[in-house]
C-alpha cells in the first residue's frame, strides 16, 4: 500500500476492529467501564494510559484473551463472539504480551508454528525456509535454527512478532512493545511496525510512553481510570495535551531547577578498572560528580553502565582504580562501607537486586538500615506506613508483600528506603523505566529536590529525555569506557547520539 493509498484508507475510514460499550470486571474491580475503541485498517493506533488504566486488559478483550462482560466486538463489520486467543487468531486478531510466551528450549522456528494444527514436523527445511523468508521480509532477522534461550530480549520480540504475522493476522496489538529494547531496537521495531501497516495490516500500540506515540502512531486513544477519555489523531495533540488527559492534570516531566551550584567533591572516581573476563569490562574511568549536581551517564545497555554502578555501590570490586565517598575510600570495602560513607543505591533491577519480593514493605524497608528495628514490630511498622503515605506508595499496609505490588509501587518503595536515609551521594540505574506518567513525575521530582538539597546524583539511564530534563552533565559510555561528556547547556545531540553508536571517542 502506498502512502497516497494508506492516508485515503485512513481518512475514508475502513474499520478493522470495533469495540463498542465494552465493559470487565475482576472481582468486583471495574477494568473496563463502556469503552468504544474503533481501529482502522492499515494505521497504527496507539493506547496510552497509565498503569492500571485498562490499557492491557482492551488488548486482551479484542484478541479473545477475556471475554468482556457486556458490549459487542466487530471485525470488519461483521459481530463476533471471541472466547479464546485461538478464535482471535481465526479471525486474524494476534497480541504479542509485555511477557513473552516462548519456549526456552525449543527454536525460534518451533516457536513460531508451536500450537498450529496444519504443521507436521518442526524440524524441515521448508519450516526454516518459511520463518526465514518472514523475518527478511519485515527486516526482523533471526536465525529460525537458533534456540530461544540464546536470544536476547530484542531478538525474542522479533520471534513472537513473526510468530503473529506467520498466522497471517490483519491485527497486531503490542503490549508495551519498548519495556526491554534499547533505543536503536526501539527505532527498528518502529521501522518494522510502519511496514506491517504499509500493507494494509493494523497495528495497536499498547504504551504509557508519550515519546513513542508521537513518533509512530497516526491516531491515539487515551484511557484512564478503566473508561476512555478521548481518541484523537497524533498530529493534532501533543505530549503536554495527551500527559493531561491521561492523569487528569497538567504533568510536569523535566523539573529542571539547575544545579546549586558547583559544589564540593562528594564523589570521586580514579582510573576505575574491571576485569573483563567473564563480562562487560570497564576501562580507565575518572569520573567526578559534586554536591548539588546530577551527572547522567548515557549509552546503550550493555556497555558498562550496570558494572560502574555497582562498583560505585561496593557490590562489585574494581581490579585497579578508587573510589571516595565524602572523602572516604571505600575501594573493594563492600556495599556497608559505601553506605557508611554515605551512598545510597537504587538499582536497575528493583526485586532482584534491590528489594526482597518476599518480603513485606516493613520489612524491606529495614534491610540496609545500619540499626534495623525488630520486623513486625510496632514502630518498624508505624515507620513504614509514614514512608508509604510520603511517597504514594498504593498498597494495603506496611505488611503486603513487595512481589504483590506493580511496578511503580515496588519501585516507590525502593525510593523510599534509599532517599530517606540522608544519602549524600546517590546512584540510581534507570529509575523510570516501566513507569507511567504519574510515576515518572514523581521520581524526577524526587531526584531533583535531592539535587537542590545538596546530593550528589549520578543517573544511569537510557532515556535521553530522562537525562537532558535533569542532568547538569552528561557522560557517554561505550565499550566499557566513557568517551564523552559535556554540559547538558551545550551539549549537541548528533554527537551524542554518535558517541553512543561508538563513533565519537573524544574522552572526557
Amino acid at each position: 500500500m502506498s502512502a497516497t493509498d494508506r492516508s485515503r484508507v485512513l481518512e475514508g475510514g475502513n474499520p478493522a476492529l470495533e469495540g463498542h460499550h465494552l465493559g470487565k470486571a475482576f472481582a468486583g474491580v471495574i477494568a473496563n467501564a463502556d469503552v468504544d475503541f474503533t481501529l482502522q485498517r492499515g494505521e497504527i493506533h496507539a493506547l496510552l494510559g497509565e498503569n492500571g488504566a485498562g490499557k492491557s486488559t482492551l488488548g486482551a478483550i479484542l484478541t479473545g484473551l477475556y471475554q468482556p462482560d457486556e458490549g459487542t466486538i466487530l471485525v470488519a463489520g461483521r459481530p463476533v463472539w471471541l472466547r479464546s486467543p485461538r478464535d482471535g487468531l481465526a479471525h486474524r486478531l494476534g497480541m504479542v504480551h509485555q511477557h513473552f510466551h516462548l519456549v526456552e528450549a525449543f527454536s525460534v522456528a518451533e516457536n513460531v508454528v508451536l500450537g498450529d494444527p496444519r504443521q507436521g514436523p518442526f524440524f524441515s527445511r521448508h519450516l526454516h525456509g518459511m520463518v526465514a523468508s518472514l523475518g527478511e521480509r519485515y527486516k526482523l532477522t533471526v536465525d529460525p535454527r537458533a534456540r530461544v534461550a540464546d536470544l536476547s530480549l530484542g531478538e525474542r520480540q522479533r520471534v513472537e512478532i513473526v510468530k503473529m504475522l506467520y498466522r497471517n493476522v490483519d491485527v497486531l496489538f503490542l503490549d508495551e512493545p519498548t519495556a526491554v529494547l534499547t533505543p536503536p531496537e526501539v527505532a527498528s521495531l518502529f521501522g518494522i511496525l510502519r511496514a506491517i501497516a504499509a500493507e494494509g495490516r493494523s497495528v495497536v500500540l499498547i504504551t504509557h510512553k508519550l515519546g513513542e506515540v508521537m513518533a509512530v502512531a497516526d491516531r491515539v486513544t487515551v484511557m484512564r481510570d478503566a473508561r476512555v477519555v478521548a481518541s484523537v489523531d497524533t498530529k493534532d495533540t501533543d505530549p503536554t495535551s495527551l500527559a493531561r488527559l491521561m492523569v487528569g492534570r497538567d504533568v510536569d516531566l523535566a523539573p529542571r531547577h539547575g544545579a546549586t551550584g558547583p559544589g564540593r567533591r562528594v564523589l570521586v572516581a580514579e582510573d576505575l578498572c574491571l576485569d573483563g573476563r567473564h563480562e562487560r569490562h570497564v576501562e580507565h574511568v575518572d569520573l567526578v560528580v559534586r554536591a548539588g549536581e546530577i551527572v547522567g551517564v548515557a549509552g546503550v545497555a550493555g556497555n558498562g553502565q550496570l558494572q560502574l554502578a555497582e562498583m560505585l555501590a561496593g557490590i562489585r570490586q574494581p581490579s585497579a582504580g578508587r573510589i571516595l565517598v565524602n572523602g572516604v575510600d571505600i575501594t573493594g570495602a563492600g556495599p556497608r562501607a559505601a553506605r557508611a560513607a554515605g551512598l545510597g543505591y537504587v538499582p536497575e533491577d528493583r526485586l532482584g537486586t534491590g528489594l526482597a519480593p518476599g518480603l513485606s514493605i516493613a520489612d524491606n524497608l529495614q534491610l540496609t538500615a545500619e540499626r534495623p528495628l525488630v520486623a513486625g514490630g510496632r514502630r518498624a511498622e508505624s515507620e513504614a506506613t509514614a514512608m508509604i503515605a510520603r511517597f504514594g506508595v498504593k498498597a494495603r499496609g506496611p505488611r503486603e508483600i513487595v512481589r504483590r505490588l506493580s511496578g511503580g509501587n515496588v519501585q516507590r518503595v525502593l525510593l523510599a528506603r534509599e532517599l530517606s536515609a540522608g544519602a549524600q551521594v546517590l546512584v540510581v540505574a534507570s529509575p523510570t523505566r516501566g513507569l507511567d506518567v504519574s510515576g515518572i513525575e514523581f521520581v524526577r521530582r524526587l531526584l531533583d529536590e535531592h539535587r537542590r538539597a545538596g546530593a550528589a546524583i549520578v543517573l544511569i539511564s537510557e532515556d535521553l529525555d530522562e537525562i537532558f530534563g535533569l542532568a547538569d552533565r552528561i557522560v557517554v559510555m561505550y565499550a566499557g569506557r566513557l568517551v564523552l561528556e559535556t554540559s547538558v547547556a551545550s551539549c549537541d545531540v548528533t554527537e551524542l547520539g554518535l558517541a553512543m553508536a561508538g563513533a565519537v571517542d573524544a574522552g572526557p
